[in-house]
């Protein structure tokens, strides 16, 4: 697990072993909040061992962004800390998160330390503040990777935890594309110091502008491409052919996993097309 300060009291964790999934933390003089946990069990208790035993601060929140199972499954090793999320995220664990679960402990031992804990502490709309020592943490709605998805802005430092929404590849399989750029529109206007993404490293302040653009221009280019594709007398043979360097992002991304990850993309926006027996309407860019 790397880890690395972003600022006073604010901390970055990143899984070397799973699709670079991150973490974060905020201390405060008494207790501290834990934004996120990692996807394996011992990359989470490593992040908790150095908040409660080497800065000896007891974790008494954790925020998950979002239900997915490398963002949520580690509270369990947070005993007594109170759960906070979006209340679709809640519904989200508690409707498939237990199979999940069972069908990840049974292809790998690693898991079977996990049981599910749903968040206790759930808000649907607006925003929810929380302080943490002389920092003020606001929780935003922000979906388009997933319907419950949520970040976190450090208000005194201008750092955004924003989940999923913001990745090197935007991915969309379990969300709508249409809303994801959206958000990433709106992240692109809150004058932030850092970007702490769902997956990757930290977007530092004068890459923000063009990480945005980036991710707009590959929503915008994928839609382009599966409409084009839709239109085709063989539709099947035209989707192949949009491949992730022609919609504007490297192979290498997140590990070599990005191929993988906008394959998916292709067939989610294709079944929805199909499904709805009509034409995606144009992403705009900017």
């Amino acid at each position: 697990m790397q880890r690395e300060r972003v600022s006073d009291n604010v901390y970055w964790f990143q899984s070397e072993v799973y699709a670079q999934v991150t973490a974060g933390a905020i201390t405060g003089p008494q207790w501290a909040v834990v934004i996120d946990t990692l996807a394996l069990p011992e990359e989470t208790r490593e992040m908790r061992d150095f908040l409660e035993d080497d800065l000896g601060i007891p974790v008494r929140y954790v925020i998950n962004t979002h239900s997915h199972a490398d963002h949520s499954w580690g509270n369990c090793f947070f005993p007594g800390a109170t759960i906070i999320s979006h209340l679709d995220c809640r519904n989200l664990m508690a409707s498939h998160g237990t199979k999940a679960l069972e069908n990840a402990q049974h292809t790998n031992p690693g898991y079977k330390s996990i049981n599910l804990v749903l968040p206790n502490l759930t808000f649907d709309n607006g925003t929810l503040s929380l302080r943490v020592g002389k920092k003020n943490l606001v929780l935003h709605c922000t979906p388009g990777h997933s319907k419950d998805g949520i970040s976190v802005l450090v208000e005194e430092d201008r750092v955004l935890f924003a989940g999923d929404a913001f990745m090197p590849l935007p991915y969309i399989v379990s969300g709508d594309a249409e809303e994801l750029a959206a958000t990433i529109r709106k992240i692109g206007k809150m004058s932030l110091e850092n970007i702490i993404q769902g997956h990757g490293d930290i977007i530092l302040r004068g890459e923000i502008d063009e990480a945005v653009k980036s991710n707009l221009a590959y929503l915008a280019a994928l839609k382009k491409a599966v409409k084009g594709a839709a239109r085709k007398r063989y539709p099947e043979e035209a989707l192949e052919l949009i491949d992730l360097v022609s919609c504007g992002k490297s192979r290498v991304l997140l590990g070599g996993l990005a191929p993988e990850l906008h394959r998916r993309n292709v067939n989610f926006l294709f079944k929805q097309v199909a499904s709805e027996g009509g034409e995606l309407e144009p992403l705009e860019e900017n």
